[in-house]
């Protein structure tokens, strides 16, 4: 990947986590104050677009949505799953690149 859309891709990564904390952090101000709140499936949604580091803390930080399963295994198994993602293709690169190189 070329160095200008590795910094591209990085600083959208860093956009959904804090994306995704302050999501969890409105959300819960919103609960306290009885409002209408920010969907579940909006906060999955920015945790599975690379933000499930911001949403994880932001669950921790602001204690909300630690109670429910659905939050303490599918944002933590999402995490997994991204940085799985991010470790394969910084593994394989090299050899693709390789690869294609030759032909």
């Amino acid at each position: 990947m070329r160095q200008d859309v590795q910094i591209i891709f990085w600083a959208l990564v860093l956009a959904m986590n804090l994306c995704g904390f302050l999501l969890m952090g409105k959300d819960k101000r919103l609960a306290q104050n009885h409002m209408r709140r920010i969907p579940e499936k909006t906060l999955f949604t920015v945790a599975a677009l690379f933000g499930s580091v911001g949403v994880f803390v932001g669950m921790q930080v602001f204690r909300h949505k630690t109670k429910h399963l659905s939050f303490n295994l599918g944002v933590p198994a999402l995490f997994t799953l991204q940085a799985a993602l991010v470790m394969t293709y910084y593994y394989f690169y090299p050899q693709i690149k390789a690869v294609l190189a030759m032909q």
